[in-house]
């Protein structure tokens, strides 16, 4: 029904060239489709939109990427400019907001939700970094994080990446004692915590 509403919402200003439900999608629908802007969410299935924002950048640098998500915190606006997302746009100001962010992606410009706009400012301009744990993770480490906390096996992540079970499982342990967590369980709780899955 959300990706419904955003069409109708965006056709009458926009040009629409698809629409996916996971980060993998996401990136080989760009690929295929070389889009101007990427309206993006940060919780989706296989690669959240934090993670996928990398390799969207890598394979069209000039590509805007645009934030609808429900995640109001600060450290997760932050993360996604610093990465080098347009815009940032909450779900629920997504009628008001959204055409605006997209149009300011497209002259070059950023365009942060004014309800947060303030806080983020602030943060940057006090070079508030936060401690962000899941930074020292490698983006295949995040994926595979990401894919475990989704209730995926070593061996379904394995085939889903192209890698052997033993080096989920190495990559596993690596994040584990690199994270100081104990049991597979606290690593899905940090997961979580730290928004690379969503529940």
């Amino acid at each position: 029904m959300v990706a419904e509403g955003l069409k109708s919402l965006l056709s009458a200003d926009f040009e629409l060239l698809g629409a996916v439900e996971d980060g993998r999608a996401l990136i080989e629908a760009a690929r295929k489709h070389r889009p101007d802007v990427v309206v993006a969410d940060i919780s989706m299935p296989h690669l959240n939109g934090l993670d996928a924002l990398g390799p969207l950048k890598k394979d069209n640098p000039n590509v805007k990427v645009v934030f609808l998500t429900m995640h109001q915190e600060v450290a997760y606006a932050r993360r996604a400019l610093e990465a080098g997302a347009s815009g940032f746009v909450l779900k629920h100001s997504a009628p008001a907001e959204l055409v605006t962010a997209i149009r300011a992606a497209l002259d070059g410009k950023t365009y942060i939700t004014p309800a947060l706009a303030k806080e983020v400012i602030h943060a940057f301009r006090q070079g508030d970094t936060g401690t962000d744990p899941a930074g020292q993770l490698t983006p295949r480490q995040r994926e595979i994080l990401q894919l475990l906390a989704e209730g995926r096996s070593a061996k379904e992540i394995a085939g889903t990446l192209g890698i052997s079970s033993r080096t989920v499982e190495f990559h596993k342990y690596h994040m584990m004692e690199s994270l100081h967590l104990h049991s597979s369980a606290e690593l899905i709780h940090f997961a979580i915590k730290q928004g690379i899955v969503s529940i």
